[in-house]
């Protein structure tokens, strides 16, 4: 399964136990991280600390982030390459309600 993840530039990350970190903004913002959602330090980044962490995590916790660089990852951590990845989203088509699909104890009137 591919998960997107963003690069989170953090003051520190601390392991709490085998399964969490805690993670502490610049800002002041700190929150606790599942280590299953925490990808690897990104290298890239030279003046602070930063790591890849999902992005639907980072969605549900109050810590400071941005969204400029994201990455996409598999479980087990290797990065992917972004030129190969396709998003899409299916948009069903309206469906017209058939009659003898209606139980008429719940019909109006």
């Amino acid at each position: 399964m591919k998960t997107k993840c963003y690069s989170v530039r953090l003051k520190s990350l601390d392991i709490i136990s085998d399964k969490a970190y805690k993670a502490v903004a610049f800002d002041g913002s700190s929150d606790i991280i599942p280590a299953s959602q925490v990808f690897g330090p990104d290298l890239e980044v030279g003046k602070s600390e930063a790591w890849w962490i999902s992005a639907w995590i980072l969605e549900k916790k109050s810590i400071q982030y941005s969204t400029k660089k994201s990455a996409w990852f598999e479980q087990d951590g290797t990065r992917l390459d972004t030129n190969s990845i396709t998003v899409s989203h299916h948009r069903p088509g309206k469906i017209a309600a058939r009659p003898e699909h209606e139980i008429q104890e719940l019909k109006r009137g």
